[in-house]
């Protein structure tokens, strides 16, 4: 029986699929945009303008928002309950994230579409969310946080990121992919940070390590299922077909990688070694979340962490080096800075957080790149009860909004006439807030500069992120100029995270 409603869901899908391609293709060979607002076709909605455009869904998106100034209704298939309002309007990101949040929470539809994140703070709502945070908290706020963040942080850039662009300069290699590379080395940090082990897959023969792969092939998976109705996607997921092959794939790595991890630290206890991941077991000690399994929840908990430890700051620094190199401008500056910041001294180590704080321009670089380029570029919320948004939309718990951190980045009404282009000194400021260096650190409202997120879930690891991605860039940038490869390609990823499809390709010119 089962079989037999397999087999008849495919074929019902498939004819869907033939007669959606139909109207794509007439679109197509009409050969223009799509006209707006969007044809909500008869049974297809407007579904054929996003098949059109799925290899592009976040500048979609943006397109749609700005010719409706902010938020629109996007009606998918009749039958498939996908309709979906997308907003980047901020006084309806301060509503939903802040003002209203009770109201907002995480909700089931979206433990459904992130269920393999588990019990972890991303997935989490209520009691579960504030224990999740009150723990993380309390760990990230310790003293010897920091200085352990501090220490390993630079011991692999110096010991292994610099030895490795280096090997690659020097033996006159093929064009190196930067993303590649940033999201090795972040994996490696968070692993010594949250398991006390190096995996070590910043090596100059960068080895294949299932799980560092694992999170890029869950995250594409992650955003299609935004797309797909879930009937389908769950049908794709029992069968183990599509990406949703991938992500069983990830899963799998994911367990075999952290439980691993887990059993050798519970080893080492034994014998009096302790860390950051003893006091996450302490922190976490009775806790077992939906499944009463406290080392499954002990093990989403750091898989949550690992995820943002590696993908949002990989992913930063990706867009950052890549608006660096193409405006020498900055590059300079930066590289002034640092050698300003050094005093004549030479390069021994990597710089200090505290040394790091003078570097005003690289900040500013930095939260530029974070701007236009949000790790997470959008996210999907949806009412406990009825609610009127300040934009004037009535929703109610039927209602899937997608908050596009990406499109508001790139709003004239947002950031002013020249939001696309990439200025630091626009986070300069004279107000007596924030003073750094020579020049003011200027800060913007979290509902309008989202890359951390707003409201009671702004990000905890902020700091922390931006103290890693300081380290990186100033050691890359002090030691390189960045060339990028002519012709390559550089256009963001159909994935939850907002990674380069084809990676950065670049060249290094030692200094």
């Amino acid at each position: 029986m089962g079989s037999l409603h397999w087999v008849c869901s495919s074929d019902i899908f498939v004819l869907f699929l033939v007669l959606l391609i139909s109207i794509v293709m007439f679109l197509y060979r009409r050969n223009k945009c799509p006209p707006s607002p969007l044809i909500n076709w008869p049974f297809f909605g407007m579904t054929p303008y996003l098949l059109l455009n799925s290899h592009r869904l976040h500048d979609f998106a943006t397109d749609i928002l700005k010719f409706s100034h902010g938020t629109f209704l996007f009606k998918g298939p009749c039958f498939a309950n996908m309709d979906l309002l997308l907003t980047s309007d901020p006084a309806n990101i301060h509503h939903i994230l802040s003002k209203n949040f009770p109201n907002y929470p995480k909700g089931p539809d979206f433990r459904k579409i992130f269920d393999i994140l588990g019990d972890g703070i991303f997935n989490s709502d209520d009691e579960l969310w504030e224990i999740h945070r009150k723990t993380t908290m309390s760990i990230f706020k310790h003293p010897d946080f920091y200085t352990l963040l501090e220490v390993t942080i630079r011991n692999k850039v110096d010991k292994a990121l610099l030895p490795l662009l280096h090997h690659f300069v020097s033996h006159d290699r093929q064009p190196m992919d930067l993303q590649e590379i940033f999201q090795r080395f972040t994996f490696d940090s968070i692993c010594l940070l949250l398991l006390d082990y190096d995996p070590e897959s910043l090596s100059p023969h960068l080895p294949f390590i299932p799980c560092e792969k694992a999170f890029t092939e869950a995250e594409e998976a992650l955003l299609w299922r935004h797309v797909w109705p879930e009937y389908f996607w769950k049908l794709q997921h029992r069968f183990g077909r599509g990406k949703e092959k991938k992500m069983k794939e990830a899963s799998k790595a994911f367990d075999e990688f952290i439980y691993k991890c887990l059993s050798e630290k519970e080893r080492l206890q034994q014998v009096g070694r302790g860390g950051l991941l003893t006091s996450l077991m302490r922190g976490f000690q009775g806790q077992g979340g939906s499944s009463g399994d406290s080392r499954k929840f002990l093990k989403d908990t750091i898989l949550n962490l690992m995820l943002a430890g590696r993908d949002t700051t990989s992913t930063g620094l990706s867009w950052f080096m890549y608006l660096v190199a193409k405006n020498p401008r900055v590059e300079d500056k930066i590289r002034e800075e640092i050698e300003k910041q050094l005093g004549g001294r030479k390069w021994k180590t990597s710089l200090g957080a505290k040394e790091l704080e003078g570097l005003v321009y690289l900040h500013g670089g930095l939260c530029e790149a974070l701007r236009l380029y949000p790790p997470v570029g959008f996210e999907h919320k949806a009412p406990l009860e009825k609610d009127i948004l300040p934009s004037g939309e009535e929703v109610d718990e039927r209602t899937k909004i997608i908050l596009s951190f990406y499109s508001m980045g790139r709003m004239e009404g947002i950031w002013g006439d020249e939001c696309m282009e990439f200025r630091p000194e626009r986070w300069f400021s004279t107000s007596p807030e924030g003073i750094r260096g020579n020049n003011m650190i200027k800060h913007e409202a979290s509902y309008k500069f989202t890359a951390f997120h707003a409201g009671p879930r702004r990000c905890l690891g902020k700091e922390m992120g931006l103290i890693q991605m300081k380290m990186v860039a100033a050691a890359l940038i002090y030691h390189y100029h960045v060339e990028l490869v002519e012709g390559h390609q550089v256009c963001p990823s159909d994935s939850i995270i907002l990674q380069m499809k084809y990676g950065l390709k670049v060249k290094l010119l030692p200094i």
